[in-house]
């Protein structure tokens, strides 16, 4: 028998369904743009505050640490109230991040900036996601996975250009997107709702993880491979444009914007030509693609060249793409509809966890042995994790079922 949540969005019209599909799209677009947006700016943020690479990766990793805290108290929360409010809040304290960073003047400002815009997006990311996939099950999985790389892509690519070629550098990208998310505050409630109300809201704010138990073999299998790419991607955006700075001698902001665009474009550019194909398969060419391409950006940081750079990079975010595309694929499927958000939250818990906490070590092993080797020690890690996992992988998948 089908749950209410089916029954809601089996009832929406064609139209309804797309209006919801795109809006949804946009929002988690705009939101993952906005936690992109600083990474181009922080080379400028340490030329006029004076801070070392450590506070860098700090406020770039405190993000996280927020949106996971929320995640843990507020993940399910919209499988009980329902999923427009609890984004149309998350909206809002996006919007209020935005104003924090329009008037920082300090790094202690960055600090309190990241801390509400992980709240936000922590909010946001169940319930954004876990609509999605209620609005179309084949269709949901894909566009989560393809709008956060498409949002990482124009905050970094489009924070670049506005600081290289446009006025007030440190704001108006925050003001862009202060805009666009107090529309996206208006026409929450124009989208039609995919979750019906149930008791236990209160219940649910106690942290928790939620991974239902038909789900829990296969998220272990996929773990050290979701790891691996996530600490890529917290690598990327936190000390990357540096590592090209030191490796090029160019410090433009457009293309540190250029570098995280190379890989999450690329890496979105996957998920939709190989929406179609098992998830398996797309962790295969994931994990093939992110070696490849990382020994090949290895090549370009200790060369000095920027198209060798740039070319591993599309490579590796193939693979970026490819694995969170299989690992989205692997799991989600698996849960019912009113475990989705619960699920999804679980999922990008630990997902942040390998985004941020590497990325710390990272800043401080800098400091000790610089850029270079730092971003060498870095991508061997990464190497091994990807290669043991897959190595797992293949052999959990190749024992016969009980």
């Amino acid at each position: 028998m089908s749950s209410k949540s089916e029954h809601l969005s089996g009832g929406l019209s064609p139209a309804k369904r797309r209006w919801a599909l795109s809006f949804h799209a946009t929002t988690l677009i705009t939101f993952l743009a906005a936690s992109a947006a600083p990474t181009p700016l922080y080379h400028l943020y340490q030329e006029s505050w004076n801070f070392s690479p450590i506070l860098l990766t700090f406020i770039f990793s405190v993000y996280a640490f927020s949106l996971l805290t929320t995640l843990l108290i507020v993940g399910s929360l919209s499988d009980h109230i329902g999923r427009r409010p609890v984004i149309f809040v998350a909206i809002l304290l996006q919007a209020a991040a935005m104003l924090l960073f329009i008037l920082a003047d300090s790094p202690s400002w960055l600090v309190a900036a990241r801390v509400v815009q992980g709240i936000a997006t922590g909010a946001a990311s169940g319930a954004v996601g876990a609509a999605l996939v209620d609005v179309n099950k084949t269709t949901g999985p894909i566009v989560n996975s393809i709008s956060p790389l498409l949002g990482m892509a124009a905050g970094a690519l489009g924070a670049g250009a506005l600081v290289q070629f446009a006025p007030d550098p440190m704001r108006l990208v925050y003001l862009v997107l202060f805009a666009a998310l107090l529309l996206q505050s208006a026409f929450i409630w124009s989208v039609p709702e995919t979750a019906e109300t149930k008791a236990g809201a209160l219940a649910s704010l106690r942290p928790h993880v939620g991974v239902p138990p038909q789900v829990r073999p296969s998220l272990i299998t996929i773990t050290p491979i979701n790891i691996a790419g996530w600490s890529l991607g917290g690598f990327y955006l936190s000390l990357m444009p540096s590592v090209v700075g030191a490796a090029t001698g160019s410090h433009s902001p457009i293309i540190g914007g250029l570098t995280v665009a190379a890989l999450t474009v690329s890496g979105a550019l996957a998920v939709f030509l190989r929406r179609q194909k098992p998830a398996s398969s797309n962790l295969t060419l994931g994990v093939f693609s992110m070696v490849t391409g990382l020994l090949i950006v290895t090549a370009g940081t200790h060369s000095g060249l920027v198209a060798l750079l740039f070319s591993g990079t599309i490579i590796t975010g193939v693979g970026f793409g490819s694995c969170f595309l299989g690992a989205v694929s692997t799991i989600m499927p698996l849960a019912k509809p009113e475990e989705r958000a619960g699920l999804l939250s679980a999922y990008y818990i630990q997902s942040y966890l390998a985004f941020s906490i590497p990325a710390i070590c990272a800043g401080f092993l800098s400091r000790a042995v610089g850029l270079a080797m730092t971003a060498d020690i870095y991508v061997l890690a990464i190497v091994l994790l990807m290669t043991g996992g897959y190595a797992v992988m293949s052999f959990v998948r190749s024992q016969p079922a009980d």
